[in-house]
């Protein structure tokens, strides 16, 4: 029995269970691992950073999301419908929530430097332009420049045959070729927009002078004329021209096919006087005295305020805008610029 102890004994010294199996100082961090994993807690994230990252993220997207609606909501209503990225894109008509507010009707040869007459065709009933103050003005894509090719005019009626603006027509010129943006306001506020492609320049003709024509009418006379100075009324009789200085009676009634026009002057008296018509947007000088008169007339005494004055009948050649210039012995006296549709 002591025998098989010893043999015993022997066999388990040749194992790891042979001598000390942990020390004090490995006794020691096992127990102290045991301890801390006991002791300590799982980190958990601060409530009031989450509460204030989440809210941050919360308004910058609200932010991003309300200004593209504006954006887009504002494009929609300059273009009529879908925000674009060509808002210099050819386009004739003006919309809002995809209706159609007022439309143009260019020239189809519309050329740079050259008058042309435009048709705007509005939509809205009469009531929100009357007693409003009409204007356009036109800007250049290519150099930002703008100019008001229309100044403000007061809309008293709706179109001749018309409940409201459909047929509001006007003649302008802008100066360079490329797209053009017309911007249309009424009492100085944005009423509306439209894109136009203008045709290049072109080439310039000089003016040709009948055959008939007095020597002293030149064609440097008709270089100057200032179409913006439009003839008014003035008087009690209802002259028409520019004030203290020449004026017609009749000039406001149809003349296309023939009229009767008392003629006015101021500073002269008894005056041979030549009237001679050029025609704006063609660039011609007609004669627009009738009944074989010429070019020339003579003037009587004072009448209505004027100093002189003399009637005739006259016949505008076509419709558009002109310019009379009149000549008081054989020289330039003043240029009447009228507006004759009729």
């Amino acid at each position: 029995m002591e025998s098989k102890l010893k043999q015993l004994r022997k066999a388990m010294d040749s194992t790891t269970h042979k001598g000390v199996h942990f020390t004090e100082f490995q006794k020691n961090n096992i127990r102290k691992s045991v301890l801390t994993d006991i002791k300590e807690k799982p980190n958990r994230p601060n409530k009031l950073v989450i509460f204030v990252i989440s809210t941050f993220a919360i308004c910058l997207l609200a932010f991003f999301v309300s200004t593209e609606l504006l954006i887009k909501q504002n494009n929609e209503k300059i273009n009529g419908g879908p925000s674009t990225l060509n808002m210099w894109e050819v386009r004739h008509e003006y919309k809002e929530n995809q209706n159609v507010i007022f439309s143009i009707f260019p020239d189809p040869e519309l050329k740079a430097g050259m008058p042309y007459g435009y048709i705007f065709s509005f939509k809205e009933p009469f009531d929100i332009f009357k007693g409003k103050k009409l204007s356009i003005s036109a800007i250049h894509k290519e150099t930002g420049e703008r100019i008001q090719v229309l100044s403000p005019q007061k809309i008293i009626e709706p179109s001749t045959g018309y409940s409201s603006l459909q047929r509001f027509s006007t003649t302008f010129q802008v100066p360079y070729e490329g797209l053009w943006k017309y911007e249309v306001y009424l009492d100085g506020k944005a009423y509306g927009d439209v894109v136009v492609r203008v045709a290049e320049k072109a080439e310039e003709t000089p003016i040709t002078l009948p055959a008939d024509i007095p020597d002293f009418v030149q064609e440097s006379d008709f270089e100057n004329i200032d179409w913006e100075r439009k003839a008014v009324e003035f008087g009690d009789r209802g002259i028409l021209g520019n004030e203290n200085k020449s004026g017609v009676i009749g000039a406001d009634m149809p003349s296309l096919n023939g009229q009767k026009w008392m003629w006015h002057l101021w500073g002269v008296e008894d005056v041979d006087l030549t009237i001679v018509g050029f025609h704006k947007e063609t660039e011609t000088v007609h004669k627009i005295l009738l009944n074989g008169l010429g070019w020339t007339i003579r003037t009587y005494g004072p009448n209505n305020g004027a100093d002189a004055h003399t009637p005739s009948s006259v016949k505008i050649p076509k419709s558009g805008e002109w310019a009379i210039l009149l000549y008081t012995d054989g020289k330039l006296f003043d240029k009447l610029v009228y507006e004759i549709n009729e």
